[in-house]
């Protein structure tokens, strides 16, 4: 597995245990939202930033996306 793809399940995992969601649904979020793109494209930047920045990164990247989009 590649390294941009480590760090995503990562993150998923991550993410999982800060919003107390089951794999499935942090799966299913990630998806419908394009967390999962968003992740490996900016990974460069991603990687370097602390846990809390990160949930709080995905959490308004997710929140836009779901708003923008009317998911």
């Amino acid at each position: 597995m590649s390294r941009e793809g480590e760090f995503l399940v990562y993150c998923m995992e991550r993410y999982r245990y800060y919003r107390h969601l089951t794999g499935k649904e942090v799966s299913e979020l990630f998806k419908k939202s394009g967390a999962n793109n968003y992740i490996l494209k900016c990974f460069g930047a991603l990687h370097t930033v602390g846990e809390e920045y990160l949930i709080n990164d995905l959490d308004e990247y997710i929140a836009h996306t779901i708003r923008a989009n009317n998911l």
